[in-house]
This record gives C-alpha cells, sequence and structure tokens, in this order.
C-alpha cells in the first residue's frame, strides 16, 4: 500500500510539484461540471460563470446555484440565527463541547504573544514609522465535504479576532454539521452563512443584498472554492490557495514505527489527493512502517479514501542520511514537517521550508490540527518557500506614517528632486523644489 522509492525515484514522483494551473482534474469533477454547466465547460469557465452572476444578480444568483449544485431550492435564508448557534453547541456532548473550548483558548492564546509592528522613530529627522490596523470585515470559508471540521472555523476565525477585526462572516455549505455552528458560537461569531463552494465566496468577495462584502477571504475549500479565490484575487484579499493537505515525516531508527505510520495515516485519511510521506535513512525502519500501516489501516472508518492516497501521492524515501532528507524537505516546502529523530534540535537547524515544524514525536501534526496553539491553516504545494500559516498579520494592514520636520525636509527634498529628474518626472521636481527652498 506505501511504496518504497529511492531519492531518484521519488522526485521524479510523489516529491514533483506541479502548478494549480497544470493540475489534470478528476474525470469525475469535469463530467459533473458539464452535466451542471454544459457540454466542454471547464471547471474554471464555470467558476467564472458563478461569480460574474453573484456579482450582477446578487442573492437571486446564490439561491439558483444553491438549488442547482447543493439541491437546496427551498433556502428561504442563508443567515443562520444565532439562537441555533447556541443550540447546536448546547446539543453536543460535553466532553465534546469542552474540548472545542480548550483549543479555542489555546488558539487565542498563542495569537495574542503576536506582536502587531506599531512603531515610530525620531533618528530619521521627525517622525517616520508604520501602524497596523485591522481589516474591517473578514471572510472565513469552512468545507462541508466529507466530514465537519469545526477546527478550520477556529484556527481561521480566532486570529482575526485577535487582530481586532469587527466583523468576521462565515460561510458553510447548507445544512452544516451542529459541531460547525457550536463552534462558531465558541467564537461569539453571529454571521454564518449557509453557502457553499464558489458562489460563498463570490458572496463575500461582492457583497448581496444579505451577505456583507468583505475585505479579505480565508480558509481552504475543494477545487472550486481554490478556482473561486484565485479569480476574485484583487477584489479581496486572500490568505493563499490550498492545494491538497500534505504531511512529510523525517525519522530515524529511533522513531516508533507505529507512531510514525498513525502519523501518515492521520493525513491521508483528509483527501485522496492528500500526501504522506516518510524521509528516512533506516531501511528497517520504512518496512516496518509499512507493515504498521498496512496492518493499522484495517481498522479505519476512511480506508478507501486513506489507500487511493497512499497510492497515488503517498511514500517512503530511502534517503542516503538525514542531511540529504533535510535537504529534500527544504525542495518540497511540505506543509507540515514532522521529525521523529534523535538529534531533534540539530535537524530543524537545517529546515528553511516548512509551513510547520514539529518537533519530536510527542510533538504530532495531529495536535496541530486541533489544539496546539498555532493555526493549522498552513501553506500548501510549495508555497512554504515563501508564505506564512495564517496568523494575526494576515488581518491587518500597514500603513506608513511620515512626519518629518523642516530642515529635513529641505535636505530631503534637493535629493528628491535629483531623482525625479533623472526619471524625467517634472512635476515631481517641482513639488520637492519647493519644500528644497522653503
Amino acid at each position: 500500500m506505501l511504496k518504497l522509492y529511492d531519492v531518484a525515484a521519488a522526485q521524479r514522483t510523489i516529491l514533483k510539484r506541479a502548478p494549480l494551473s497544470a493540475m489534470d482534474y478528476p474525470a469525475s469533477v469535469l463530467a459533473r461540471t458539464e452535466k451542471l454547466f454544459g457540454k466542454g465547460v471547464t471547471p474554471p469557465q464555470a467558476v467564472a460563470r458563478i461569480l460574474e452572476s453573484v456579482r450582477e444578480e446578487g442573492d437571486a444568483a446564490l439561491r439558483r446555484w444553491s438549488a442547482l449544485i447543493d439541491g437546496q431550492a427551498d433556502l428561504a435564508d442563508f443567515l443562520i440565527p444565532p439562537a441555533q448557534l447556541a443550540k447546536a453547541y448546547h446539543s453536543l456532548p460535553a466532553d465534546l463541547r469542552q474540548a472545542l473550548e480548550v483549543a479555542a483558548e489555546r488558539i487565542r492564546r498563542f495569537h495574542e504573544l503576536q506582536p502587531l509592528p506599531n512603531w515610530t522613530t525620531s533618528a530619521l529627522g521627525g517622525m517616520v514609522g508604520q501602524r497596523a490596523l485591522p481589516v474591517e470585515r473578514a471572510g472565513v470559508y469552512v468545507p462541508g465535504g466529507t466530514a465537519p471540521l469545526p477546527s478550520s472555523l477556529l484556527m481561521s476565525a480566532i486570529p482575526a479576532q485577535v487582530a481586532g477585526v469587527p466583523q468576521v462572516v462565515v460561510c458553510t455549505p447548507p445544512d452544516p454539521h451542529p459541531v460547525i455552528l457550536a463552534a462558531a458560537h465558541i467564537c461569539g461569531i453571529d454571521q454564518v452563512f449557509q453557502l457553499g463552494g464558489a458562489q460563498a465566496v463570490a458572496a463575500m468577495a461582492f457583497g448581496t443584498e444579505s451577505v456583507p462584502q468583505v475585505d479579505k477571504i480565508v480558509g481552504a475549500g475543494n477545487l472550486f472554492v481554490t478556482l473561486a479565490k484565485q479569480q476574485v484575487f484583487g477584489v479581496v484579499g486572500l490568505d493563499g490557495l490550498a492545494g491538497p493537505t500534505e504531511t512529510m515525516v523525517i525519522a530515524d531508527h529511533t522513531a516508533k514505527p507505529d507512531w510514525v505510520a498513525a502519523d501518515l495515516l492521520a493525513q491521508a485519511e483528509h483527501d485522496v489527493l492528500a500526501c504522506a510521506i516518510l524521509l528516512t535513512p533506516e531501511r528497517s525502519l520504512a518496512e516496518a512502517v509499512q507493515a504498521a500501516v498496512s496492518r493499522q489501516v484495517e481498522a479505519l472508518s476512511r480506508a478507501e479514501i486513506i489507500a487511493q492516497s497512499l497510492s497515488s501521492r503517498s511514500g517512503v524515501v530511502l534517503t542516503p542520511d538525514l542531511e540529504t532528507a533535510a535537504e529534500l524537505a527544504n525542495q518540497y516546502a511540505p506543509e507540515h514537517l514532522c521529525l521523529a529523530v534523535a538529534d531533534v534540535e540539530g535537524l530543524a537547524r537545517r529546515i528553511q521550508n516548512a509551513g510547520g515544524l514539529f518537533l519530536g514525536e510527542h510533538s504530532c501534526e495531529v495536535l496541530g490540527d486541533y489544539i496546539a496553539g498555532p493555526s493549522h491553516v498552513m501553506p500548501t504545494s510549495g508555497t512554504a518557500r515563501f508564505a506564512s500559516p495564517l496568523n494575526v498579520m494576515d488581518f491587518v494592514k500597514i500603513t506608513s506614517l511620515v512626519a518629518l520636520d523642516a530642515p529635513t525636509s529641505r535636505e530631503l527634498s534637493r535629493w528628491a528632486a535629483v531623482i525625479a529628474r533623472a526619471e524625467q518626472l517634472t512635476a515631481h521636481a517641482a513639488a520637492a523644489d519647493f519644500r528644497a527652498q522653503d
């Protein structure tokens, strides 16, 4: 089930990245798209059609698409009443309510420790600096899919609240699971709309009669959500374009095969396109993990999804040493990178590119998914080379402050005029000359 690769074979297959634009759409997705939108219509074209109609027609288009795509023909009101959120919260088992409360508290406490970069200085003459201000509205998309994900709501909404965003809007597919509504109640969010897919992204990006326009949209979703986010970028800000989720584990002889196997399986159950990759120089460990995976999967509820994920996008890569494993990890830039080695700190110093770095076997990715504290919304598809996990700074914008004193202004204006004339911008030069002569 979990294949063994040498480095060269892995680089040609499971470690090879492809851009979102080069994605091969599954046949089932293409067939459903053509059934709903017409022969020859591609997913990007279908999304563009949805976005345009919502921008032009507002709620009427939302109702039409909800009926066609989600089968919600009788959806009279998109907004879920706050009383229904509270009812969902109280309907949960006590231990689940407590678990969500503990997770929310840790996520909030973690993000409250992140400093906002407000500063000024007089060292450059007068005052210059910067001010961080929250966006006015943030939109959070919470997928419905094959499993309810209250953790995604907590991990996306709480950093926005800590940043000081006055209004957080949540969209999730129609007839949401009570646990998602309960998570919204815990966060104190009272604007939860039962809207899914590209139409939800369109509603938040453009605004409709029912759904307020937001300034930034965050949260992962299916292919249509990702394509919609891609197409509305510039109208609103985005946290990023989420590809399939991925975990990479680097392990040596000290790692527990059963634990490593369990971590790989936990990742593989997300989606048939999920990636779960083990890098190790130890053949005996690799074979023990393979055996443990085959043994453990039999007891899991999503075994069919796991089997597809492990057979197509996952595997074990035998490396010459841990140093090579670290180099491969930096090239791959995984969303999650787990280090199950004797010298965790030493290997961690070699890592440059990872969305989340999980140090030691007691710091497994599952704890990061739910309750450790940092947001589990992390960069995928190799974007950890330049992108960061969702955090407080995603919900603020920086305003530069310039308040120069008169002597500094006169001095700098002379040099600004010189540069302006070199650029042949004589109006710029003239505006600077007035200050230089003051």
